[in-house]
């Protein structure tokens, strides 16, 4: 289940990120993931994926679920501080993974530590359903163009 908007703001105006990272996500790890955009902002994203069918063979929450994750909130809050008429890349993501988690969803908050002219950074800490903290990342974007 994926989003095709996600609220600015809990109250604010619908921005349309698929139009303004101009990609379709058919077929890509946000579709496969099951993951859905809750919120975005260029200071802040929130989204969620679902644990069952990200895991690894021990049955827990894949780490690197956490990381893509991690990495598509703060990569979608990039680009939303840098605007339609520039492209973002991830260039540093590091991750410690806190716990595990075996069921129901595990949910990210993307908070921007820097929002520069050519660089954004961002801190995503992924919880459980109980709010317990799974894990912790840090992206740094490129701004492009």
């Amino acid at each position: 289940m994926t989003d095709t908007s996600a609220s600015a703001t809990p109250s604010g105006p619908a921005i349309d990120w698929k139009a303004l990272y101009g990609v379709d996500t058919t077929g890509t790890l946000f579709e496969r993931m099951e993951m859905e955009l809750l919120e975005l902002a260029p200071d802040r994203a929130v989204g969620r994926i679902p644990v069952k069918g990200n895991t690894q063979p021990a049955g827990l929450l894949h780490g690197g679920a956490s990381v893509v994750l991690a990495e598509t909130l703060g990569s979608l809050a990039a680009q939303a501080h840098a605007g339609p008429d520039k492209k973002t890349v991830g260039i540093e993501v590091s991750a410690t993974h806190h716990r595990g988690a075996r069921e129901g969803y595990v949910t990210g908050t993307a908070t921007a530590i820097h929002l520069g002219r050519t660089t954004a950074s961002y801190e995503i800490v992924i919880t459980d359903d109980a709010g317990k903290r799974v894990c912790t990342a840090r992206l740094t974007c490129l701004i492009l163009g």
